[in-house]
């Protein structure tokens, strides 16, 4: 949230694009097969879709309705940072959401898919055990698209 924070304030980016092992929830709701998708601009959210399905990286995005939002809500603070058990993977996307304003922003919990499944299996056949690299090819090809259709 600190980061995002001070990118928004200090740096005035067109758009942000953070990638976490955010939450254990995120492994529960989606396995190893795919990684969370949240984000408060569906232009955006689209891009990023599109270079994971063409990147070979799933995603699937995950719903901020505002309901979640409640959920963190707090008597003593500004909020909470964590939602309780129920909608663990959304809670937490919607705390950073607090941090970026209307900066165009998709956060991705890579939580299930940036290490080799526990029991072994490989998330997908390049890659190796251990540690995935999920998200490079995906960032890749999005940045080499954007950069297509911005010159």
């Amino acid at each position: 949230a600190d980061v995002l924070a001070y990118a928004v304030d200090k740096e005035k980016p067109q758009a942000i694009i953070d990638l976490a092992t955010l939450t254990g929830a995120c492994v529960v709701a989606l396995g190893s097969q795919a990684s969370g998708l949240f984000g408060n601009d569906q232009a955006l959210i689209e891009r990023v879709k599109r270079a994971a399905e063409a990147s070979g990286e799933r995603v699937w995005q995950l719903p901020l309705w505002k309901e979640y939002s409640e959920q963190i809500r707090s008597d003593v603070a500004d909020m909470k940072n964590s939602g309780g058990r129920a909608a663990g993977a959304i809670t937490a996307a919607a705390f950073l959401k607090n941090f970026v304003g209307t900066t165009p922003w998709v956060h991705l919990d890579i939580a299930g898919t940036a290490y080799t499944a526990e029991d072994g299996t490989k998330v997908k056949t390049y890659t190796p055990k251990g540690a995935t690299g999920v998200g490079v090819r995906l960032l890749i090809k999005l940045l080499k698209d954007w950069a297509a259709t911005s010159s």
